[in-house]
């Protein structure tokens, strides 16, 4: 409730006023809606994989990486788009537009064999992709 306090030549008589101040209303729900902004699109994990732990220092990302990732029943994807070994080239190819300098980051289950691991990295490199980044999770990784 606000009151007006002011001079007045009939006296004492206060006024009050019926508007309700909507500014610090509008300033809570444009913070809310800034954090939001910001929040969801971590939120938001494009294909399950259980990463192993690495104590690497994290590198720079580019703006837009490739992502390929390799889940524990051996399905291979390239970004979200669930591609065959034999089409793993040409799908890169699609993806970069040919061009094969650009770093491919590797995403594998941890629970995956080396093998498998091995022979998706042979695909890329027969492809002509030879600059590859393994992905892992931040921290400490565990002693055998």
């Amino acid at each position: 409730m606000a009151v007006r306090l002011g001079s007045r030549t009939s006296g004492d008589d206060l006024e009050i006023q019926h508007e309700i101040n909507v500014t610090p209303f509008i300033d809570v729900i444009l913070v809310l809606l800034i954090i939001f902004m910001v929040a969801a699109p971590l939120a938001t994990v494009d294909v399950g994989v259980n990463l192993p732990a690495s104590t690497a220092p994290e590198q720079p990302r580019p703006d837009k990486p490739v992502f390929v990732t390799i889940k524990p029943d051996l399905t291979v994807l390239v970004g979200e788009t669930v591609v065959s070994r034999d089409a793993l080239g040409s799908q890169l190819d699609a993806v970069t537009d040919s061009h094969k300098d650009e770093t491919i980051f590797i995403r594998a289950d941890k629970t995956l064999d080396y093998g498998s691991l091995m022979e998706v990295m042979n695909s890329l490199r027969d492809a002509g992709y030879l600059k590859l980044a393994l992905v892992g999770l931040e921290g400490s990784a565990a002693k055998p």
